[in-house]
């Protein structure tokens, strides 16, 4: 017998969740239903989350595996495992603004990402969703066909190079350059550790070109399968509140941070549970 209140906010994904609160201890049939309720809906939200500590994000997180420190930007003072993610009234530069993958430029790419609204501004500063599974099923049985043999190379050295958008735009935290960022390959087409569904794999911040193609060669069909994920018809938006909970699957979905709230802060915390090596 269902124990939460599981509602879809589209039809592509995404389900907000009521009758818990994640500060506290989970039993076991609550992290059944919340487990399933991601694979079902691929992003997951829960309001009303005020005072959830550093302490039980992790406790929370660490239901689902272990946790990443990120690479290239510093964690949060006494919590090297989340990141403070602050956008100050006066940052000027574009902050967020690009579909992304959390973490696919490691050889071993995000499980799943856990963001918490500790500030959020009076309006703006949504984010939006991209169901990847819904896109790579809506392509023709000829584009599956030749997809389905291809890998793709993705780094952190675009994005996180002296003059990429997320080193130049993290005014507000502290971020080293991916000068010797390495490269890994992986499948264009991926299968769902969990569900066993097929998705895209390929994101514009840290996908660069197709193994054994150059970038000139790689860029129409990438950028065909760019403009093909992010597809309104497979996404779903979500309006932040102050101590809402944000978890999405790295591994079938984007996610874009909208940046239309000048003048107001925004301070998120994330959390990123470690995923494995995509086939």
């Amino acid at each position: 017998m269902a124990t939460l209140d599981i509602t879809p906010i589209a039809g592509a994904l995404g389900a907000e969740i009521s009758g818990v609160q994640l500060s506290e201890e989970l039993s076991n049939t609550q992290f059944d239903e919340i487990h399933q309720a991601f694979l079902d809906h691929h992003v997951i939200f829960f309001r009303d989350q005020a005072g959830l500590t550093p302490e039980a994000q992790k406790r929370f997180a660490r239901r689902f595996g272990s946790l990443n420190v990120h690479p290239y930007v510093k964690g949060m003072e006494g919590h090297p495992e989340l990141l403070e993610i602050i956008k100050e009234p006066d940052d000027k530069l574009n902050f967020g603004g690009g579909w992304h993958s959390d973490m696919s430029f490691l050889e071993e790419p995000a499980l799943g990402s856990i963001l918490y609204g500790v500030e959020v501004p009076d309006y703006g500063g949504d984010t939006l969703f991209a169901n990847q599974i819904a896109a790579y099923e809506a392509l023709s049985d000829g584009m599956k066909e030749m997809l389905g043999g291809l890998k793709a190379v993705h780094s952190a050295s675009r994005e996180y190079s002296a003059k990429g958008q997320s080193a130049q735009a993290r005014q507000s935290m502290q971020s080293d350059t991916a000068t010797d960022a390495p490269e890994y390959e992986h499948p264009v087409v991926r299968t769902h550790p969990e569900s066993g569904r097929k998705g895209l794999y390929v994101n514009p911040a840290f996908t660069l070109r197709f193994a054994g193609m150059t970038k000139r060669e790689s860029k129409p069909l990438l950028n065909f399968l760019f403009d093909h994920s992010r597809d309104e018809r497979f996404t779903c938006r979500f309006r932040w509140s102050e101590g809402a909970v944000a978890f999405w699957d790295n591994r079938c979905c984007w996610h874009y941070a909208l940046n239309d709230y000048p003048g107001q802060r925004r301070h998120m915390r994330r959390a990123t549970v470690n995923g494995d090596r995509p086939f």
